[in-house]
């Protein structure tokens, strides 16, 4: 083998090496991160959230924030979101979190206290899943951490017309008595 072609074979060895190392996530706030560009979320399933089923509660966005995700079954969680402001419902969301590419993708849809729709018919806001560790799931722009079997944190970066702001929600569980 000649000498230009060793150094084309080490070279381009070298590209495919860096390429396969390049960070698949970019921290986004303090406590969120986002998918870089082109990747692709780990291998994860919905039951690897099962962490997150119940009835939460948070004082948060100025009001009570209520969350309830269901069990999973058939590779899905379902979820909803009412926030309760000056004692009156504000707006309400309807979550997914849903097996694709053998990765979780959660995906949201907003709604006034009438139930008429912020996205478009056929629009969601998508969070694709960018990293899972014991006890903390990182999707793009949101990140749910377990406290505890009744506590879980939540950071929601929330794009606004000044950038990124960071809004947590500190969730504890809603015990039926």
């Amino acid at each position: 083998m000649s000498t230009s072609t060793r150094v084309a074979v080490a070279v381009s060895a070298l590209l495919l090496l860096s390429a396969s190392v390049l960070p698949a996530q970019e921290k986004l706030t303090e406590h969120t991160l986002q998918l870089a560009e082109g990747a692709t979320g780990p291998p994860a399933k919905v039951t690897d959230f099962a962490w997150l089923e119940g009835h939460w509660q948070a004082e948060a966005l100025g009001g009570t924030a209520n969350e309830i995700w269901s069990a999973p079954a058939g590779g899905t969680m379902v979820g909803m979101f009412r926030l309760i402001k000056d004692g009156e419902a504000g707006f309400y969301e309807i979550f997914t979190l849903t097996e694709e590419n053998e990765t979780v993708l959660l995906r949201l849809k907003h709604f006034n206290d009438d139930l008429t729709g912020w996205e478009e018919k056929d629009e969601t806001v998508d969070f694709p899943l960018v990293a899972l560790e014991k006890g903390q799931a990182f999707f793009d722009g949101l990140t749910y951490e377990r406290r505890g079997p009744d506590e879980i944190q939540v950071y929601l970066a929330m794009h606004t017309q000044d950038g990124v702001l960071e809004v947590p929600f500190a969730w504890k569980r809603v015990t039926s008595e």
